[in-house]
């Protein structure tokens, strides 16, 4: 396995993890166990920061076609909504229900964008 698929590959456990821990912490009400929220939202930072490293490698190693710049950037697009959402459902504030219902369903939607991203990059790699 080259060091490009086990970038690829560890940006997919990166992302279950998140997908993981997030559901346990939606699980667990509020307000948030501490550690659990932290470590949920470090993760969550270091797994997109490990993704756009490997796309910007994968795009000096070989410039990346179309697709995979669409996938990249609806993957992208869902991450930062996760992010918003997400820190403004960890306000003590009640939020409005689209934000709490966009957090809930937007991880589904990452992981499938990421699996595609992702399959779409391995093959480049």
């Amino acid at each position: 396995m080259s060091t490009g698929q086990l970038r690829l590959a560890g940006a997919g456990l990166f992302f279950l993890v998140i997908f993981a821990s997030g559901f346990w912490l939606s699980r667990s009400g509020k307000p948030y166990n501490g550690i659990l929220f932290n470590v949920h939202k470090l993760i969550a930072l270091g797994a997109l920061v490990l993704f756009v490293m490997t796309l910007y490698r994968t795009n000096q190693a070989d410039v990346l076609r179309v697709a995979e710049l669409i996938a990249a950037l609806v993957t992208g697009l869902l991450a930062l909504t996760l992010l918003v959402t997400g820190g403004l459902s960890s306000i003590e504030k009640p939020m409005p229900e689209f934000v709490v219902t966009l957090h809930h369903i937007a991880p589904y939607l990452a992981v499938i964008s990421t699996g595609v991203t992702l399959f779409l990059l391995g093959r480049a790699v």
